[in-house]
């Protein structure tokens, strides 16, 4: 009982907390009035909820047209990197072409190279093409995603080649084959690769703080820059910028209560034989 609790209660419960408390945190926070935060002494509830917080961080910037663009930006980025995952790993696995091992050796190199390395050349590209301030601008450079290509592909290894065989015994392609056999039977790990997708565009910072310079274009977490500057020297800016900061998390979180039910099935997926 005692090696149950200190070797697997305990520690999933301390991590469980180490991530949970901050963003509980964070979400209280955003109701109380200004003297409870920067108190000396510990406010854990607030006295008085309010929403007052969430209405001067909706009117001190333009928090529709923040969220509007991170809507346009994450929707249309994500589904096409999740399509150029999907059709990457069918090849990868499906399809003979020259120098597959190599392609898959670069993408797991492009793992491995972190993100900010390109920023630089990323930048006089999409500039040199007019694409700043657009938003063609802020999704195509990231639009190359080798995790769900990894990842997809790792999965799709492990479909059965009899029912490869039998869709092609039926006249099916590749492309009816992979919308009608693989893709089907991979919904948890394309719901995985989706949500990962999808959070990553959504969460995504420097790059649309460095494409973008107005108002018009800038994503929601841009939008906490713009409201850090005008209220985070106040006194009140404290819970401005946590209620601003919820309303950048609160769609992730319920994209992913969305798919977790999936997620879950992908991750015990092979786990039960018999």
């Amino acid at each position: 009982m005692v090696s149950t609790l200190t070797g697997g209660y305990l520690p999933l419960i301390l991590a469980t907390l180490v991530m949970v408390l901050p963003l509980l945190w964070m979400m209280i926070s955003s109701f109380k009035a200004p003297n409870e935060i920067l108190s000396t002494d510990l406010v854990i509830l607030p006295e008085s909820p309010s929403l007052a917080n969430y209405e001067a961080a909706w009117n001190s910037v333009p928090i529709p047209r923040f969220f509007l663009n991170s809507v346009i930006v994450t929707s249309i980025g994500a589904s096409i990197k999740v399509l150029l995952a999907i059709f990457t790993a069918y090849a990868l696995v499906f399809v003979r072409f020259p120098f597959k091992r190599v392609i898959f050796v670069l993408i797991l190199v492009a793992l491995m190279v972190p993100p900010q390395v390109s920023i630089l050349p990323n930048y006089v590209l999409i500039a040199g093409l007019g694409g700043v301030n657009t938003y063609w601008g802020i999704i195509l450079p990231g639009l190359g995603t080798a995790f769900g290509t990894f990842l997809l592909r790792q999965y799709f290894l492990t479909v059965p080649t009899a029912m490869l065989e039998a869709a092609e015994l039926d006249g099916a392609g590749h492309l009816r084959t992979l919308w009608s056999v693989v893709v089907p039977i991979s919904v948890p790990t394309v719901a995985t690769v989706a949500l990962v997708t999808i959070v990553t565009e959504w969460n995504d910072y420097i790059w649309p703080l460095i494409i973008t310079s107005e108002a018009s274009r800038m994503t929601l977490p841009v939008g906490l820059t713009a409201l850090q500057n005008s209220e985070g020297n106040t006194g009140s800016g404290w819970g401005i910028l946590m209620a601003g900061t919820v309303l950048v998390i609160a769609p992730v979180l319920i994209v992913f209560a969305m798919l977790q039910r999936h997620i879950v099935s992908g991750l015990t997926q092979g786990s039960v034989t018999g």
